[in-house]
């Protein structure tokens, strides 16, 4: 990647005592910004963490040195350096004067979108998201000279703050061949917005921290006329744009739905529930969550349908080595707001260069979508202990009872994962109840019988294969651990055999089980390390010896 800073133009506007320890500083070239506050020592912040310039204190004459060499703050206290891509921001008191001054360096990274370089050939709209200075604005900066120089196409950049192209009335040269068009009060980028494609006519238009609601309705108006649309927007994950009521129209809109009881039935869900209102006004959605490491959501219309009906979101997340190399891995999240992305979340990993996303399953394609969902759930559940049970439960008829939970997904996926249990529709002859939360509560008569038969009831939130797997994953754990006859193991046994029998089965129950986790026992000797280790065969786990005697001690792995 080719960097272009221009720090020694950002640095004259500083007083000498700022500016000094800067020009010898070892990771100068790592500078993200410069703060100088009245009454406060000037500091630069750096990647590994802010660091003081001086022990001098900042004056009134040292912010009034720096003002004088910038130009004019607009209405949104913003100035920057002619020519150049840094942007001084300014902080005022009661009076409107201005008491501290925010220097962020401006970078134009050549190659930083190569990331997503394929998406861009594809001629669609982008919206970028993520927190506030990950890289959206150098990244729509470089898709823009891409855009307008080596597609040639027609590109109008709406620089608000003049943060895209830099102060002045020349634009930077990082966006190439692309118009820029500056607003004069940010609460007017709207009306910018469409006289650039009434007066100018572009093929692409790009828009920085879309943050209003009109400004979402133009965006929704441009996408509607046929305009290429590359947007940023301040966010972490797509599901805080379904959340958030002003830029929710970005992805079409949500809005609330009234089924009526046959189909709610049917659907196994609440007669209320949320929808997409229209087509999205962007189709791809790009998550950056680091500079080299971005969330890519090709299909944003589907990928919102399916977090708002709790399905399994497939995403894909691209990475670019330090080498230059691509690396594409995909994975699915279970759960209906994926809040983080961690290593652990990530479960399958490939590299391929597209995914296909799951459809939503209906009942005229049910048997071919759900056997490829069930496949993708398996890679969820590999490591749980459902697929793993020992004598004592395989050969026990367990009975399950679905209310208000669709019984051919219920009897699907027991037969695809081969679980030990048997549907039944008698609730009287179950041991189980697995009941859609919003509908068991109105039963009263359900919970009389299962109160008066001593029967469980499970509760899951919507009718899904992802609640489904989870809520039998945590039936048969439990069922697995009432099934071990605790004290015909405990029979003809010492007490210190109990007490070593006692500590493993806590840990068996409330850490392996539970939290799929392994756990290394306290050291034994030989004889009681023997009766810990067929506790675990009992529970299928697997279990193996480490140490030197006399602290040998036994691990204990999830199945």
């Amino acid at each position: 990647m080719l960097i272009a800073d221009d720090l020694d133009k950002l640095l004259e506007i500083l007083p000498d005592f700022v500016r000094l320890p800067l020009d010898s500083h070892p990771s100068r070239k790592f500078l993200i910004e410069v703060v100088m506050d009245l009454g406060c020592r000037p500091e630069a912040r750096f990647p590994t963490g802010p660091q003081y310039l001086s022990n001098r204190t900042i004056s009134w004459q040292d912010l009034d040195f720096c003002i004088k060499r910038v130009g004019n703050f607009s209405g949104d206290n913003r100035s920057g350096i002619e020519r150049t891509l840094h942007r001084i921001s300014s902080i005022r008191n009661r009076q409107g004067s201005i008491i501290g001054l925010t220097c962020r360096v401006g970078r134009a990274i050549f190659g930083t979108i190569s990331l997503i370089r394929d998406l861009l050939e594809k001629e669609q709209s982008l919206l970028l998201l993520g927190k506030p200075g990950v890289g959206k604005t150098t990244a729509i900066r470089e898709i823009a000279r891409i855009l307008a120089d080596e597609m040639e196409k027609r590109v109008v950049i709406i620089d608000t703050s003049n943060e895209i192209a830099g102060d002045g009335d020349i634009p930077h040269p990082a966006i190439g061949r692309a118009r820029r068009m500056q607003v004069s009060q940010p609460e007017l980028q709207h009306q910018v917005m469409i006289e650039a494609v009434e007066n100018h006519m572009p093929e692409v238009i790009i828009i920085d921290e879309i943050g209003t609601e009109l400004e979402s309705l133009a965006a929704r108006t441009i996408a509607e006329r046929g305009v290429q649309l590359v947007g940023t927007a301040h966010g972490n994950y797509l599901e805080s744009l379904i959340k958030n009521p002003i830029l929710s129209d970005l992805i079409g809109g949500i809005q609330y739905v009234t089924l009526g009881d046959d189909e709610a039935k049917r659907r196994g869900t609440q007669k209320s529930i949320l929808e997409r209102k229209a087509a999205p006004a962007f189709q791809v959605a790009i998550e950056i969550h680091q500079r080299n490491c971005w969330v890519v959501h090709e299909r944003v219309d589907h990928v919102v349908d399916q977090i708002l009906h709790g399905s399994c979101v497939s995403v894909q997340r691209r990475k670019c080595k330090n080498d230059g190399s691509l690396i594409i891995e995909c994975a699915q999240s279970s759960d209906i707001y994926y809040s983080s992305f961690s290593t652990s979340r990530w479960k399958t990993t490939h590299s391929f260069s597209s995914l296909p996303y799951i459809q939503r399953i209906n009942q005229r394609n049910f048997s071919s979508l759900l056997t490829s969902s069930l496949e993708k759930v398996n890679s969820l559940v590999a490591k749980a202990s459902i697929n793993s049970f020992n004598i004592a439960t395989k050969n026990v008829p367990f009975f399950i009872y679905p209310y208000f939970v669709n019984i051919n997904y219920v009897e699907t996926i027991i037969s695809s994962l081969e679980l030990p249990l048997s549907v039944t529709k008698d609730a009287v002859k179950a041991d189980v109840i697995l009941a859609l939360r919003s509908s068991v509560k109105q039963n009263t008569k359900l919970r009389q019988v299962a109160k008066s038969r001593h029967i469980t009831i499970y509760t899951i939130h919507s009718s899904t294969i992802p609640h489904i797997t989870r809520a039998l994953r945590k039936i048969l754990s439990l069922n697995l651990t009432t099934k071990v006859n605790w004290s015909k193991i405990c029979q003809n046994k010492t007490f210190k055999q109990i007490e070593v029998l006692y500590e493993a089965r806590k840990a068996i129950e409330n850490i392996i089980l539970k939290k799929q986790k392994p756990v290394e026992l306290l050291a034994h000797l030989a004889d009681l390390r023997r009766i810990q280790y067929q506790l675990a065969n009992l529970y299928s786990l697997k279990s193996r010896s480490f140490g030197e005697e006399p602290n040998r001690r036994l691990r204990i792995y999830p199945s």
